[in-house]
């Protein structure tokens, strides 16, 4: 690492908890011990505070000034994100529908010198992330759009339960709202090898309540997450304040584009890249998605 990389996330990152710059020393073998253990333990580690907090109005400013850009579509989802009109049978959870309210801001819109982009690009903060899931490295997305990108809770609006694609979820909440907007998960609902549908149609129709659990989470915390196993979901935002959370994407190989339709979907656009990638897709599972 050099010198300059290390001034950069200490000026960004409160590097006393988080010594980002120094992964010989204890604390930052201990700080990555424990991220490990309560991702082993419950599929979740939120790291307080992780930005400077003097820097907390900063963060939100800057994000605020974009959310006027994300692209903002209501539609009907269901929580494995596929065609709701697909040949499900009976009793699928898959079957079940709710209205995706959330807005994204992609990563071309995005400034390269604002905080959230400085940490995106920081080989620190990369080499962290990654040994916070127990992987030797993790690449940026090739994707031109999600690599980066701004979440955006309109009030009345929810993100409803989903599985999210990537294996792994690293975000930061930006601006919290007035009321709502909790984030609410079921720890490893299902495996690589198990849909456990039975499961998650306990939770979709309000029967799973034990299983639920609920973040509190503030401006500046840095959140990771299993979010492929993990069904999950941002609650109804209430009050006059808008929900705003940075998406940090990331994966174990280089390369990676997001699917035409997902892109679609998400952005509202898709770009060459996008259709190019399109003909060599490849999966890590066989779940539904």
């Amino acid at each position: 690492m050099s010198t300059s990389e290390a001034v950069a996330i200490g000026q960004v990152v409160d590097t006393a908890r988080y010594p980002l710059a120094d992964p010989a020393s204890g604390d930052w073998r201990s700080v990555v011990a424990r991220t490990r253990r309560e991702l082993r333990e419950a599929g979740c580690s939120v790291l307080p505070d992780f930005i400077r907090p003097a820097l907390a109005d900063v963060l939100r400013r800057e994000c605020a000034a974009l959310s006027d850009l994300a692209h903002d579509d209501v539609e009907t989802v269901n929580a494995y994100n596929i065609d709701v009109t697909a040949p499900l049978p009976e009793g699928h959870p898959g079957r079940i529908t709710a209205e995706r309210g959330n807005a994204f801001v992609a990563r071309d819109q995005i400034p390269a010198d604002l905080l959230i982009h400085r940490l995106y690009t920081s080989e620190p903060f990369r080499h962290f992330v990654a040994s916070c899931f127990g992987l030797p490295r993790v690449h940026e997305l090739a994707d031109p759009l999600a690599g980066l990108c701004l979440n955006v809770v309109n009030p009345g609006m929810e993100h409803p339960w989903h599985f999210d694609t990537n294996e792994f979820t690293v975000s930061m909440l930006t601006q919290e709202p007035q009321a709502g907007g909790v984030f609410e998960y079921c720890p490893n609902i299902r495996s690589a090898h198990a849909e456990n549908l039975a499961d998650v149609r306990d939770v979709l129709t309000g029967r799973g309540g034990r299983t639920v659990r609920r973040l509190t989470l503030r401006p500046g915390d840095l959140q990771l997450f299993k979010g492929r196993y993990s069904l999950h979901r941002v609650s109804s935002v209430q009050g006059r304040t808008a929900r705003h959370s940075a998406i940090f994407a990331y994966s174990e190989r280089p390369g990676v584009i997001g699917s035409v339709a997902r892109t679609e979907q998400l952005f509202g656009r898709v770009l060459p890249e996008h259709l190019a990638a399109a003909k060599s897709a490849v999966r890590v599972d066989q779940l539904l998605d």
